[in-house]
């Protein structure tokens, strides 16, 4: 049945829904990637698209943006609408010297700054990680490319406004990107004992501007993250 953020019902989903933030991502990836593709809902602008890729079922649904907006649709999701696995397909600024801007990260972990995970453990900092059987399928299916690292995020509540320092030590120890989202969708994951991923584009790096996509690039130069994603999806 409906609820109060998704208007659809039972058996609109497929078990793998892919997962932009950006609602325009989600319709273009629907257009490009779904046969027999039918609109599913539209509540606040959140479209979701359900049909086939290569005769596999398979959904698109957006999240907006940071841990709250995604995990409202993924709670949703995964309690109400049959869905198995979510993988997000997004972007996220450079840390690590070695994540150019173009780079696909496949994000084993996702270190964070916010209480979303907190409640899951009390006493206990949880360790928000991939599953397994959707990160092997995309390390499997990226191969020996150099431009996709597999390694660990940070997933922040606040855009701007983060100390300088605790941005520079993120990196030094091996934080690939930062982000908004993933480590909600792991920690959520691992309550419900489904999977998720996240597939995230490098867009910008944050000690180097010269690298920063512009605003068109940013919603177009997705194809190998979206490509590793699908993969994982219906593995």
């Amino acid at each position: 049945m409906a609820t109060p953020h998704i208007s659809a019902e039972p058996g609109d989903f497929a078990p793998a829904v892919l997962m932009p933030g950006d609602p325009k991502r989600a319709a273009r990836m629907a257009d490009q990637l779904l046969d027999d593709v039918r609109l599913v809902s539209d509540v606040r602008g959140i479209g979701a698209y359900t049909g086939t890729h290569q005769g596999k079922p398979l959904s698109v649904m957006a999240s907006g943006m940071g841990q709250p907006s995604l995990s409202i649709y993924a709670t949703e999701l995964f309690t109400q609408f049959g869905v198995e696995r979510i993988i997000r397909v997004g972007t996220a600024g450079g840390l690590a010297e070695g994540a150019k801007a173009g780079d696909v990260v496949i994000a084993i972990g996702a270190h964070t700054d916010s209480a979303m995970n907190q409640h899951m453990c009390p006493g206990i900092n949880f360790s928000a990680t991939a599953s397994w059987s959707l990160l092997s399928a995309a390390a499997a299916f990226a191969g020996n490319d150099p431009r996709v690292k597999v390694g660990p995020v940070v997933s922040r509540d606040a855009f701007y406004g983060n100390e300088p320092e605790q941005v520079k030590l993120l990196a030094e120890l091996g934080t690939l990107g930062v982000e908004m989202e993933a480590a909600a969708l792991y920690g959520l994951a691992a309550k419900h004992h489904k999977e998720a991923l996240a597939v995230l584009t490098i867009s910008d790096h944050l000690f180097d501007p010269s690298q920063d996509m512009s605003p068109e690039e940013r919603e177009t130069n997705f194809q190998k993250s979206l490509g590793i994603a699908v993969a994982a999806a219906l593995s």
